[in-house]
């Protein structure tokens, strides 16, 4: 999973929203791993700009092109972890669009690979809509959502499921505009009859990832659900007190509307999600099907201009912040590891 990746600190200025209103170009270079091969031959490696459960992200710049990049450095000394970045690589490399984070470079020296990636200078979605001089309204959250939708609808067409999509792994491309890019493809899998997993975000997993069911293109539509109804609202649609009881609330499909966030918010985007949160996978939209739901094909912006209720969102924001930060905590405790 990303983890606070790419993440700058930057002013949102809500009146320049043009500047990346057009596609990013999609990376055409073809990537083969080079083995027994030092990053820093090829690139100079600049700060830090993000961590993870993985390891680090740093800006770089290729040394032939001066081209600014990221360089996602992930552990490999065992064969679990060699077998996760192989798969993670192979994904990524078959994923070429403009919605997803495209790899351009790919090096392993001994126990190390280092994943050369776009720079994504925008940071997390959700940190720019709370921003105090972003103006979110329902007309602005349809665009974002069809900017997911047509990711989503890429990746499954290349027969592959996310299954980690979140907020958190939903970037801006630039600190300004509508364009997103959708990271993090750690926990991807190819689409296979019976697969089955046991892994994914508790507010954001699906009812039959829960149930160890397989799992196909629905399991990241239901995410795609919560997402949309967290963006709408501030609210998390099956959050309990406990992670048992978000279980039991995702199982039993146990949310509703009937919160004076959604007083604002239309039929439409309201039958959106409802479209989503079903519990019988067959029955869900797809990408595809979502991107010609009413809400997002008709959008009538004179009508959709209702406020979402921006303090809700900026304290569920910073609620998974705190919880991240915890359980960063709790990891380097178990591991030894100190504050000096």
């Amino acid at each position: 999973m990303f983890k606070r990746v790419f993440q700058r600190s930057r002013r949102v200025k809500d009146e320049a929203e043009s500047d990346d209103d057009t596609d990013p170009m999609v990376l055409k270079k073809k990537v083969e791993v080079k083995e027994n091969s030092k990053v820093e031959t090829d690139y100079t490696i600049h700060e830090v700009i993000g961590s993870g459960r993985f390891g680090e992200v740093c800006r770089c710049t290729e040394k032939a092109t001066s081209k600014q990049f990221a360089a996602k450095y992930l552990k490999a000394g065992t064969e679990d972890e060699r077998e996760s970045v192989a798969n993670e690589i192979a994904i990524m490399k078959r994923l070429k669009h403009p919605r997803l984070l495209q790899l351009y470079d790919a090096c392993l020296f001994k126990d190390e690979y280092v994943l050369i990636v776009e720079l994504i200078t925008g940071g997390e979605l959700f940190d720019r809509v709370i921003d105090e001089n972003f103006d979110l309204t329902e007309s602005k959250c349809e665009k974002f959502m069809t900017e997911i939708c047509e990711g989503i609808e890429y990746i499954h067409s290349q027969n592959v499921l996310h299954l980690d999509l979140k907020p958190e792994n939903i970037l801006c491309l630039t600190p300004n505009g509508y364009r997103i890019k959708i990271i993090d493809f750690g926990l991807s899998r190819s689409n296979a009859a019976n697969l089955r997993v046991m892994f994914g975000t508790p507010e954001f997993v699906s009812p039959e990832v829960l149930a160890f069911d397989p799992v196909g293109p629905p399991a990241d539509m239901w995410s795609v659900g919560v997402i949309c109804y967290v963006l709408l609202s501030g609210l998390s649609p099956f959050m309990g007190k406990r992670d048992a009881d978000t279980y039991v609330n995702i199982a039993r499909v146990n949310y509703s509307f009937n919160y004076s966030e959604f007083d604002e918010i239309s039929t439409e985007a309201k039958d959106f999600v409802k479209q989503l949160l079903i519990k019988d996978p067959k029955r869900r939209n797809t990408a595809a099907q979502c991107l010609q739901h009413a809400w997002l094909k008709n959008p009538k912006k004179s009508t959709r201009t209702g406020h979402v209720c921006k303090r809700r969102l900026k304290s569920w924001v910073y609620r998974r912040k705190w919880h991240k930060a915890v359980f960063a905590i709790v990891a380097l405790i178990r591991m030894g590891g100190s504050f000096d």
